[in-house]
């Protein structure tokens, strides 16, 4: 809508909005937008999950190998990664906390599985993919310690 005011020998044009169907245009426009980009985004949002599991796996590692060294074994199945932070009862050498933040959870909002000793080494740790479930594929697939695809 456009209002116009008069004074003396100038003519001023003021605007008040837009109109429905300039707002309905606009907004058809970023739906089909939305519609064409949004699955290119969704897809690369899947295997930057499993890189970021990948990346928080080799963290823990990091820290359980300066763990071994001071404590000259791994932490079992019981202290768990969060030996990693808090010194377990009964544990000489301990010089931690081997990691600087909190214990993550995996980028699906899961616990990551530590055991020790691991089926391929002397620990493992497992995050289970979207499904939470053992085994599954694309971003259903477990990230694991011992395998770095």
């Amino acid at each position: 809508m456009e209002y116009r005011i008069r004074s003396g020998n100038q003519t001023y044009r003021l605007s008040k909005g837009f109109t429905l169907m300039e707002l309905l245009i606009v907004l058809v426009i970023l739906g089909l937008l939305a519609a064409l980009v949004g699955p290119t985004l969704y897809n690369r949002i899947k295997p930057a999950k499993q890189a970021t599991a990948r990346a928080q796996i080799e963290n823990f590692m990091t820290g359980l190998d300066s763990y071994f060294i001071d404590v000259t074994r791994y932490p079992n199945s019981v202290e768990g990664l969060s030996a990693l932070r808090v010194k377990p009862n009964g544990v000489d050498g301990w010089a931690g906390p081997y990691l600087k933040k909190e214990l993550p959870k995996d980028p699906w909002k899961n616990a990551y599985q530590y055991s020790s000793p691991g089926r391929n080494g002397p620990y493992e740790i497992v995050s289970f993919g979207a499904d939470g479930l053992e085994g599954g594929e694309d971003e259903n697939k477990d990230v694991t310690s011992w395998n770095s695809n």
